[in-house]
């Protein structure tokens, strides 16, 4: 395959739990979607598809050929018009919308599966929340689109799946339907003008003449501001505010126990080393508490589907601190492998497997990434719910996503294909797989060979040339590796 080919960036496993259906995995590299058979590795649909075969390398704003004359287009910074406020009204034509999406954004870093036949992503650029139906087939259908004020930071469901929870880059937390209900008209009053109650004609000094030109001049420019102002026209409520910028966003449901009913909370975390532990919509005004641990920004939130009671959080320090999150309580503090110099987390994966022939009990794993690293380290939770590392693995490239494949008791990793293992900035220059596959045997994961991913890896995703400008080299290292902007360059970390 000539040039380099997109890392996959988000893998998601569909379960169908049905005997006619196939399992599907969900894949996003570049600015295109993609669904796979889990069975058997071929390629169900793309989305959104190129118009014409030969566009979809040439189309993107990152991947210019080398035929392109003249100096490179200058980015356009995509705003919301009023085509696109009608598209997120209602259901939009899946032909129009493919060939106009094409050229609207780069990537996209936000994905969730809900119900198993609904797709609810994030195309950067233009900060749009869309939402596809995923068929029997795996075939991919847009069927709303709706654009957020701000980008979006974090993007999750309610427990019931019926709703979507989007966290921004401004600290604010929205909640909206999953389907919309239909036509939303928004209830405002009036703007009313201001207009001081001096005029020229009453104010005799010269100061206080000076005094209402300004306030005159400041009501011009908020009239103005009010027109240019764009309210969402979509059913949505804010629920959550932050005052630092949201890094990660969580729904759980806690079981019953002996102090605390069955009930639903919102974990968020932000820069400011915060996670906040708020109760579930419709109550998410009520604050439960606050965690406090962590020195530096918090990236990443993992609470696992076998241990709800557990939170494993991680970010800019060089630990993960492991917490019973509803007593507030900090349970352990694990060091992490280059504790001498700066660290940042990457992802926090639970990953639960059913037995297999090759190990009886079940696999109840905690996989950690750190940024621009090559190693996925490998822990297990203890029945006292410590966290005890037991192995790293070593990837060809740096990790990016890790998804637990429970049909078949292994693990896909999608790894960077563009730089070089350790590496944020150094470019490689031939092509790589993009997914490896480990397997648990005697307690250790190994490398298996896997035809389903020998299948995903030979048709390969969209390719990259590899005589990149360094400008354009840096705007996708920028928007693969953005976590360590998040770090303050006044505060200090632990040597």
């Amino acid at each position: 395959m000539a040039g380099l080919q997109h890392p996959f960036s988000c893998l998601r496993y569909v379960n169908r739990q049905s005997a006619d259906q196939s399992d599907i995995l969900i894949a996003t590299a570049g600015r295109n979607l993609y669904s796979y058979d889990a069975s058997s590795g071929q390629r169900l649909d793309v989305w959104p598809q190129p118009v014409d075969a030969n566009v979809e390398d040439k189309s993107s704003d990152a991947a210019p050929t080398s035929e392109k004359q003249g100096p490179p287009e200058k980015r356009r910074k995509l705003s919301p018009t009023s085509d696109e406020q009608k598209d997120a009204k209602s259901e939009s034509n899946p032909k129009d919308s493919n060939k106009e999406a094409s050229n609207s954004w780069t990537n996209i870093p936000l994905v969730t599966v809900a119900h198993g036949k609904y797709v609810v992503i994030m195309t950067s650029e233009d900060k749009c929340v869309r939402v596809l139906s995923l068929d029997n087939e795996g075939k991919l259908k847009q069927l709303s689109a709706r654009t957020m004020p701000k980008k979006l930071s974090a993007l999750t469901l309610t427990p019931d799946e019926n709703n979507i929870l989007a966290g921004d880059k401004f600290g604010d937390v929205y909640t909206f339907p999953l389907i919309p209900s239909g036509e939303y008209v928004k209830v405002q009053a009036p703007a009313k003008p201001y207009e001081p109650s001096a005029t020229n004609l009453t104010v005799h000094t010269k100061r206080n003449l000076e005094s209402l030109e300004q306030q005159m001049r400041q009501a011009a420019l908020s009239k103005t501001s009010q027109a240019e102002r764009v309210a969402l026209n979509f059913e949505h409520q804010v629920i959550i505010g932050h005052v630092s910028l949201l890094t990660d966003l969580i729904s759980v449901t806690r079981p019953a126990d002996s102090t605390v009913g069955k009930r639903n909370y919102i974990l968020t975390a932000d820069r400011d080393e915060h996670i906040r532990v708020s109760r579930g919509v419709p109550q998410a005004h009520v604050i439960e508490q606050f965690c406090f641990g962590h020195t530096s920004f918090v990236s990443c939130l993992c609470v696992p589907s076998f241990e709800p009671k557990v939170l494993i959080s991680g970010g800019g320090d060089n630990y993960l601190l492991v917490w019973d999150w509803l007593k507030n309580q900090i349970l352990q503090k694990v060091e992490l492998p280059g504790a001498e110099g700066e660290t940042t987390v990457r992802g926090i994966w639970g990953v639960s497997l059913a037995p297999t022939a090759d190990n009886t009990d079940p696999v109840k794993a905690i996989f950690v990434a750190l940024e621009g690293s090559s190693q996925l380290l490998y822990y297990t939770l203890e029945s006292d719910n410590m966290i005890t590392h037991q192995d790293t693995l070593q990837l060809s490239g740096n990790v990016l996503d890790v998804v637990g494949i429970d049909s078949r008791g292994s693990i896909l990793v999608a790894v960077d294909t563009l730089r070089e293992p350790n590496s944020t900035s150094a470019w490689k220059s031939s092509s790589q797989p993009p997914l490896e596959t480990f397997r648990l045997s005697s307690g250790k994961w190994t490398p298996a060979e896997d035809s389903v991913v020998t299948q995903i890896n030979s048709e390969g995703t969209s390719s990259i040339p590899t005589t990149l400008e360094q400008k354009q080299q840096k705007e996708l290292n920028d928007s693969m590796y953005s976590l360590g902007n998040l770090r303050k360059r006044d505060e200090p970390y632990d040597d």
